[in-house]
C-alpha cells in the first residue's frame, strides 16, 4: 500500500511516502531562491508522492528565524510559482504548510546556536517566555487574536495563487496555535485560556476561516502535537477531541507529530515512536493522518501504512540523507515505479 495512490477530495498524491515541511533557514525576507528549487524539486524527482515546503510565516514576526520562508505578499506568493510548477511537472504534488511561530520566533539559525534574537517581539497567547533567559513575549489582545486569524486567512488565498495543491496548517511543536491549545503555555482568564473549549479556539478559529477560503476541491492538513511529553501539558486525549473537530471543519488529513511546547518536555525516542498518536487519531477520530518520525527504512514505512497506523507517512531527515529515497524503496521492495525519464538509463 505505501505506494498505492490515496485520493484526498480531488487531489490523487501517486504514493503514500510524503516530504516533511523542513526549515532551510536559506529565505531572502522570506523569499524563496535556488536553494528552495533544488531542495524541494530534488525530492519531487526522487519520487515522493507529495512535497511540503518548510513551516511559512503568514507575518514577518511569524517566522521562527528572519532566515525562514513565508507566505505574507503577492510577492511571497509569485516567488513560489516556478518551485510549485517543477514539483508538479515531476508527477508530485505540491503543499505548504503556513506558520505562526508564536514565542519561539525571533531566533538564530539552529547551526548558529539557535539562540533568541532581538530582531523583533515574540507574540504568545501569555507572556512566558519559552525557556529562562529568552524576551518575554507579548500576549496578544484580542483585536491582535483577530489580525493573525486574518493573516492565516490570507496566506491561504496566497498559496492558491502560487499554485499549491495541498495546505498545511502548522498548530504543533510549540508555535503559536500550538501555544494556545497547551495549558502549559496558555494562562488567559478570557474565552482563549482555561477550559478545553476556549484553548481550542484559536485553532479552530484559524481552520474555519482558512476552509473557507481554500477551495472545496483541494485538501486540507493540520499538523498538531499529539502530546506535550509533559505533566498537567496538552496529550493524547485532548489531540483525539482536536481532531473530531478538524474533520467536522473539513480538514482532510491530521500531521501527527509531538512535543516543541517546553523545553523540559521528556520524550521517549525510538523508531517510529509517534506512530501510536496518528494510529489512535485515525481511529478515534475517524480522520486520515499522516505519520512522523524516526521513520527510515521501508519495511517499516510500508507496515505504518499497511496495518492501518496511518494513511501516510512523512519523512524528514531520512530525505534530507537521501533525496530518492522512494525510487529505492521501491525497488527494496519490488515495486515498480516510475523514474524521471532523464534518469531511466540507470535505474
Amino acid at each position: 500500500m505505501l505506494f498505492e495512490p490515496l485520493t484526498l477530495r480531488s487531489i490523487t498524491f501517486p504514493n503514500r511516502i510524503w516530504v516533511s515541511p523542513m526549515c532551510q533557514y536559506s529565505s531572502d525576507d522570506g523569499l524563496p531562491n535556488d536553494w528552495h528549487l533544488v531542495h524541494l524539486g530534488s525530492r519531487a524527482v526522487g519520487g515522493a508522492g507529495l512535497v511540503i515546503v518548510e513551516a511559512s510565516g503568514v507575518s514577518p514576526e511569524g517566522r521562527i528565524t528572519s532566515w525562514d520562508s513565508g507566505m505574507w505578499s503577492e510577492k511571497h506568493a509569485d516567488a513560489f510559482r516556478p518551485i510549485v510548477d517543477f514539483i508538479h511537472a515531476q508527477g508530485s504534488v505540491a503543499g505548504i504548510q503556513i506558520a505562526h511561530a508564536g514565542r519561539k520566533a525571533s531566533t538564530d539559525k539552529p547551526w548558529n546556536g539557535g539562540r533568541a534574537l532581538d530582531h523583533w517581539t515574540p507574540l504568545a497567547p501569555s507572556a512566558i517566555p519559552f525557556r529562562d533567559g529568552d524576551p518575554v513575549p507579548h500576549a496578544l489582545t484580542l483585536a491582535e487574536i483577530d489580525e493573525v486569524v486574518g493573516q492565516f486567512t490570507n496566506a491561504a488565498r496566497l498559496a492558491l495563487r502560487a499554485g499549491f495543491r495541498a495546505l498545511e496548517i502548522h498548530a504543533a511543536h510549540g508555535y503559536l496555535l500550538h501555544e494556545f491549545l497547551s495549558p502549559l503555555c496558555n494562562t488567559r482568564d478570557d474565552e482563549y485560556g482555561g477550559s478545553l473549549e476556549n484553548r481550542l479556539r484559536m485553532t479552530l478559529r484559524v481552520t474555519h476561516r482558512v476552509r473557507e477560503v481554500w477551495p472545496d476541491e483541494l485538501p486540507l492538513f493540520v499538523r498538531i502535537s499529539a502530546t506535550d511529553w509533559a505533566d498537567g501539558g496538552w496529550d493524547i486525549l485532548q489531540a483525539v477531541e482536536l481532531a473530531k473537530r478538524l474533520r467536522d471543519l473539513g480538514v482532510d488529513l491530521v500531521d501527527c507529530s509531538s512535543g516543541g511546547a517546553v523545553p523540559h518536555a521528556k520524550i521517549e525516542l525510538g523508531p517510529g515512536y509517534q506512530v501510536p498518536f496518528a494510529r489512535a487519531i485515525r481511529h478515534e477520530a475517524q480522520i486520515a493522518t499522516g505519520a512522523v518520525g524516526l521513520i527510515t527504512e521501508a519495511r517499516q514505512a510500508k507496515s505504518i501504512v499497511s496495518e492501518g497506523s496511518a494513511d501516510a507517512v512523512l519523512l524528514a531527515r531520512e530525505l534530507l540523507r537521501d533525496p530518492y529515497a522512494p525510487l529505492h524503496w521501491a525497488r527494496e521492495l519490488g515495486v515498480e515505479v516510475r523514474w524521471p525519464d532523464p534518469y531511466s538509463r540507470a535505474r
